[in-house]
């Protein structure tokens, strides 16, 4: 992989982590579309560690919310009362929303290497993000804030979480679907989703160091995982801020329908042979 190639990819991550269209769909897809030759040994490290760049930019995006939920759970525990607060009372809803997606990504590691492997396989998954953002936006009422959130929808939110294991399935679009599907409307949907997604893209980044350590050549491969890593966290701030001002106003449907044009371009490519 070279620095032109990491550098588009990083700008990829950066802004379709966000946006409910699937980054590790494009991450599969851009090579595949401009017949790149990237190792299989870099591609799965390199996917993940450029998705720790994109956790730098929620981070950073969120700093002062993260502070005050860290703060207040660290002093409901000291006094006996973990829930005393709404910030910390959404801190231990954040870590449940965590445990699925973390349990299926321990037993499923190899099912998902293996299906960033398949450009075909990418647009299946596409099309079952443009149908959970079809019936979130058709079935869900909307009514509801992040203050009303409950365990139960935590948990829900959770399991989409988990599906975006899978590249296609993109992370934001399922989780903000799963919240609307519980009638949070649109802007508390998107950010419990990017709050949440911090713990498991960290764990995700620490899995990646792992294989990226692995690699046989990584003193030559570093320069550009770095130029990825920086490129999305720069995007992915950007991204975030768009987002959530998009969705204050308009409806999940354009991505429903991207996903789906995206979707049947992979398909024509793919059985055509191109």
């Amino acid at each position: 992989m070279n620095f032109l190639q990491a550098f588009i990819l990083g700008i990829i991550q950066g802004i379709t982590e966000f946006l409910p269209i699937s980054s590790s769909a494009h991450l599969v897809l851009t090579p595949f579309f401009f017949g790149w030759q990237i190792p299989d040994e870099q591609i799965f490290p390199f996917d993940v560690l450029v998705q720790v760049g994109t956790l730098v930019a929620v981070i950073v995006y969120f700093r002062r919310d993260l502070l005050r939920i860290l703060t207040d759970v660290i002093h409901g525990l000291i006094h006996r009362q973990p829930f005393g607060s709404s910030s910390s009372r959404l801190g231990w809803l954040i870590v449940l929303a965590s445990l699925p997606a973390g349990l299926a990504g321990i037993l499923l590691k190899d099912v998902v290497e293996a299906a960033f492997k398949s450009p075909m396989n990418v647009a299946f998954f596409l099309i079952g993000t443009a149908a959970l953002l079809w019936i979130a936006e058709n079935f869900g009422k909307r009514n509801r804030g992040l203050s009303s959130l409950g365990w139960l929808d935590a948990l829900w939110i959770g399991f989409g979480q988990a599906l975006a294991l899978f590249p296609g399935i993109s992370r934001s679009g399922a989780t903000i679907a799963s919240g609307m599907s519980r009638h949070l409307d649109r802007p508390a949907a998107a950010r419990f989703s990017f709050l949440m997604s911090i713990p498991v893209m960290a764990a995700a980044g620490l899995v990646g160091w792992v294989d990226l350590l692995r690699l046989p050549d990584l003193a030559a491969f570093l320069p550009s995982m770095i130029t990825g890593f920086v490129t999305a966290a720069v995007v992915g701030y950007l991204s975030i801020h768009w987002l959530l001002g998009f969705l204050a106003r308009r409806s999940l449907q354009p991505f429903a329908v991207y996903c789906l044009t995206l979707a049947a371009i992979t398909l024509i490519f793919s059985y055509a042979g191109l």
